[in-house]
């Protein structure tokens, strides 16, 4: 009779991860930071526990058994695309090169900013992260910052 048991090694080392993914759930938040930074370039731009938990679980699973096949994840892919019951808008037709100057003129005082090459606009001496935070600032109430600098046009 065939020994079909996995090998001790393979045991030792499946213990050993999940014990790593049990850990990640005590981990507080500057720990988790601290991992996520050993995997990542870039940290979420709207971060949830949960949502790093399962990012920083996948990688220490990638890390010990490997990645997906390619053939793999473009099925997944393949399938998340066609399946999937979220529905996204069509990305925007419009883009914008790093050094174009937006300007907009609003009760009666012109505005100009400019767009920074790794993402982000230049106001006023100031950075930030989207052009709705301008036009924010700008009027005083919430606006789309595309629509308020002309970006997005009505459709004919």
């Amino acid at each position: 009779m065939k020994n079909t048991a996995p090998p001790l090694r393979d045991i030792l080392r499946a213990s050993e991860i999940s014990e790593k993914l049990h850990a990640l759930s005590n981990m507080k938040m500057p720990e988790l930071w601290a991992l996520w930074d050993q995997f990542f370039v870039r940290r979420p731009a709207r971060p949830n526990r949960t949502h790093i938990e399962s990012r920083l679980g996948y990688k220490l699973q990638e890390q010990a058994y490997g990645a997906l096949p390619t053939g793999t994840r473009d099925m997944l892919a393949d399938y998340g695309a066609r399946f999937s019951k979220i529905k996204t808008a069509a990305p925007s037709t419009r883009t914008v090169l790093p050094g174009t100057t937006l300007l907009r003129e609003f009760d009666g005082k012109k505005y100009k900013v400019t767009v920074l090459p790794y993402g982000g606009y230049e106001y006023d001496g100031h950075q930030y992260k989207s052009l709705s935070a301008i036009a924010k600032l700008i009027t005083g109430t919430q606006w789309s910052g595309p629509a308020f600098f002309g970006l997005k046009g009505k459709k004919a």
